[in-house]
């Protein structure tokens, strides 16, 4: 019986700095690195997977959710609703012919893992329904090492977790048993954003070029839950991420009961899901990251940051 050592990669600080750990602590070939894609990544993701792989001689293995045969079942469901039901407000909602029509007509595979999740929930993630985490990396993580235990073998998950990272990460155990003959190990949770900086530097590797152009992590470009500052270095150097996003609410739009969806999922009292939508879209959102705190006044010395210069969040310029 043979021990693998799972890697799920990023392309972020911390899993870089696991999977130099891995290479150098465990038996050659007992390692596997991998990478879930989740079709919302950034060019410069894919580049350092590359770099990676060449800089430290492996190879990660791609993974990405496909969800295409859940289409017909999605339309023929659509089709058949007669369901009413009330909202949090208690207003009655249900899909009118017209709807249905439209979503339908929408509702075709696009090949893009996380664009045809939203098309399939008619809706995008949030901070309280975060199933893109769930579906697009987890799943697909978990499935693959199903997939090595029905092969007869130990695995091994290795975790970039920290503890200083969040509150609820606080007591997270350097090394559990999560199933049979498979454990967790989270060899950096004592660790520090610059310890783990200094382990890949020691090492020779260079960090992601997004942490030196105002990033604060690596992941999805952009992610749900991105903060005020995140949004505006995203608008003033990858515009082109934003215009995507924009086209994905329409498409995730035309596939929903309402007819319109936003990627930030912010509370709005308005009835009228038109109001909230012209409110909340990706360009107006884009608009609030411009201003100060309150969302009233435009940030004028934000304004003056220029896209080539480096804006480390973890002091790394210089």
């Amino acid at each position: 019986m043979k021990t693998i050592h799972v890697i799920s990669v990023s392309g972020g600080k911390d899993s870089t700095a696991l999977l130099i750990n891995a290479l150098k602590r465990r038996p050659p070939g007992s390692v596997v690195p991998i990478f879930c894609d989740t079709g919302n990544e950034h060019q410069a993701v894919y580049d350092y997977l590359g770099y990676l792989e060449q800089a430290l001689d492996v190879r990660i293995t791609r993974l990405r959710a496909d969800f295409t045969d859940r289409f017909a079942v999605r339309r023929m469901w659509i089709a058949r609703d007669q369901r009413t039901r009330r909202d949090k407000k208690g207003r009655k909602v249900r899909w009118s012919n017209k709807a249905k029509r439209r979503a339908l007509a929408a509702l075709k595979p696009s090949g893009n893992p996380f664009l045809d999740m939203c098309m399939l929930k008619g809706r995008f993630p949030s901070r309280k329904a975060q199933f893109c985490t769930e579906q697009l990396k987890r799943d697909m993580a978990v499935e693959f090492q199903l997939g090595l235990l029905d092969q007869g073998h130990r695995v091994i998950s290795w975790q970039g977790v920290r503890r200083d990272e969040s509150e609820a990460r606080r007591y997270a155990k350097a090394f559990e048993r999560i199933g049979p003959r498979m454990w967790a190990f989270r060899p950096l949770v004592e660790w520090t954003a610059l310890d783990v900086f200094g382990y890949c530097a020691e090492a020779g590797i260079q960090p992601n070029p997004l942490y030196l152009q105002g990033a604060s992590r690596v992941g999805c470009m952009p992610c749900i839950n991105c903060s005020k500052d995140e949004l505006r270095q995203i608008d003033m150097r990858w515009p082109e991420h934003l215009a995507r996003i924009s086209d994905w609410e329409y498409i995730v739009g035309q596939c929903s009961k309402r007819g319109f969806s936003t990627f930030f999922t912010d509370s709005h009292s308005a009835k009228d899901p038109r109001q909230v939508f012209a409110d909340l879209n990706v360009w107006q959102r884009i608009e609030w990251s411009k201003t100060t705190r309150g969302g009233k006044q435009y940030d004028l010395l934000g304004q003056l940051d220029e896209p080539n210069h480096c804006a480390s969040a973890y002091g790394l310029c210089g």
